[in-house]
């Protein structure tokens, strides 16, 4: 991800702050430089991002990229495909939390985002979510606790398809290598035949408007 260089109201370039209900996140910075700026339980926090830095953070920590010079990051989610399927909320005001409608609209960009998008409806989200952020920094324990509230309220609907894939993905990959433990407990050999080698040559698609940057994907599938 080329993290957006562009400024935001409060003076601070990068992207979107957000979180994650379900998924973990972790960022390898391949480039430049810049910071995460994080809001949680322990308060917030300032991060810094530097060439070979490794940072990674647990569900619910609401989390901000700040570019001081051309940051680029490999960004690795946790639970097959969640992220993709939903599970990020943005830092929007709390008005805008509360009506899914207008969540959805503030939050839409043309063509999904696709490569080639023009990037004014990813800052204009962007610039929204800062607005919010700020708010909750300002608000303390009781407006992060209120954000989570809506943003639970908000995605609750997507839960039962949430489980399903990690079900049917990260589980069942979990579950998958117990049976090999198994069955090295009892010195049978016969998954090792079943060895397999899978690669990505390129990304499957570079430039897709992301909540933080610019996104070259390589999603993997459940």
């Amino acid at each position: 991800m080329c993290v957006y260089d562009t400024t935001a109201p409060d003076g601070l370039p990068g992207g979107s702050p957000h979180i994650h209900l379900a998924c973990s996140e972790a960022y390898v910075v391949t480039g430049g430089r810049g910071a995460v700026q994080t809001l949680s339980g322990a308060g917030f926090a300032e991060h810094e991002l530097t060439a070979g830095t490794v940072l990674w953070f647990t569900p619910g920590t609401v989390h901000r990229l700040v570019n001081r010079g051309n940051l680029e990051l490999f960004v690795i989610m946790a639970n097959t495909g969640l992220p993709e399927a939903g599970d990020a909320v943005l830092t929007f005001p709390a008005e805008v939390l509360a009506d899914p409608d207008a969540y959805a609209a503030a939050a839409a960009l043309p063509d999904g985002g696709a490569p080639g998008t023009d990037p004014v409806a990813a800052y204009r989200r962007r610039d929204l979510a800062i607005a919010g952020f700020q708010q909750l920094v300002a608000g303390g324990p009781a407006a992060l606790a209120g954000f989570h509230r809506a943003a639970v309220a908000l995605k609750r609907e997507q839960a039962d398809a949430w489980h399903l894939r990690w079900a049917t993905g990260a589980l069942a990959a979990a579950k998958h290598t117990g049976e090999h433990l198994a069955a090295l407990r009892e010195g049978d050999p016969a998954h090792l035949a079943e060895a397999a080698v899978h690669a990505m040559p390129a990304p499957r698609e570079r430039g897709r408007l992301g909540m933080c940057g610019l996104l070259d994907t390589y999603p993997v599938s459940p």
